[in-house]
């Protein structure tokens, strides 16, 4: 943990914490800094999180914390290096993201379609609203629905007009029946499942709750793509946070940079 001493050091808003596991191991390590604290302050009403950087740092899956600035642009709150993807897990990274970010939760938070996600949020984050991102239930329409769902098909386009563009419950119901027996579809297992949890990412079911133009954990994602860019492949630990940190310290002087 030297490095995170040297982080102190140089940045005394800068915070960690760790948890171990029985036999004095890291389950979960999560830190952020003095800049990423602010710009919480002024921009987390809205946060994505999302765990779709896998590492090859002893298989430890990579979180982060993302929000957007008045120009628009990612801002990185906080990262986590987890063991595992549990309930408790999450309930530890969620409580600890508040603590750290000096009591102030989110309004609303996006998240992939991990269940175990979807609990811990309800517990320790009940009074916000819990949306899944577009990505994901496209990238796995993708992967579900086969010939359906190539790039020049007449469902393809008219599932993304449904998912885009209906802005009224009643127009989703109906477009959404309408669409799965014109292509013989009632029975589709995938599309039946999210259709029963369509509050989660339908977006006439989301009218009046404040996400300031974000309706993916895309930020997450592509912040975990510049990552890769900048983190080798079965790097340390000192490392992986070393290289983290030049992330975000090259994302703060762009930021700067548009202040200007």
């Amino acid at each position: 943990m030297a490095i995170f001493s040297e982080m102190k050091v140089q940045d005394s808003e800068f915070n960690y914490n760790v948890q171990v596991d029985d036999e004095s191991r890291i389950r979960t390590l999560m830190w952020t800094n003095g800049r990423s604290k602010k710009q919480y302050h002024h921009f987390g009403d809205v946060v994505t999180f999302d765990t779709t950087y896998k590492t090859n740092l002893y298989d430890m899956p990579f979180g982060i914390f993302v929000g957007m600035n008045n120009h628009f642009q990612s801002v990185l709150y906080a990262g986590v290096l987890m063991r595992d993807e549990t309930v408790d897990t999450f309930k530890w990274i969620f409580d600890e993201f508040v603590k750290m970010m000096g009591g102030k939760r989110p309004i609303t938070i996006l998240t992939d379609q991990a269940r175990a996600m979807e609990v811990a949020i309800e517990d320790v984050y009940p009074d916000a609203t819990h949306r899944w991102c577009k990505w994901h239930i496209l990238k796995k329409a993708k992967e579900s629905l086969g010939s359906n769902y190539t790039k020049k098909s007449d469902f393809r386009a008219e599932f993304h007009k449904l998912v885009h563009e209906m802005l009224t419950i009643e127009e989703f119901e109906d477009g959404w029946a309408a669409l799965l027996e014109k292509y013989s579809l009632t029975k589709n297992t995938y599309l039946t499942q999210i259709y029963e949890t369509r509050q989660k990412w339908a977006k006439p079911y989301f009218a009046g709750k404040f996400r300031a133009r974000q309706t993916s954990t895309g930020r997450s994602e592509s912040a975990n793509h510049m990552l890769k860019q900048y983190v080798p492949p079965s790097c340390s630990m000192n490392l992986f946070v070393k290289q983290y940190n030049k992330l975000q310290f090259d994302r703060e002087q762009e930021e700067g940079f548009q202040e200007k």
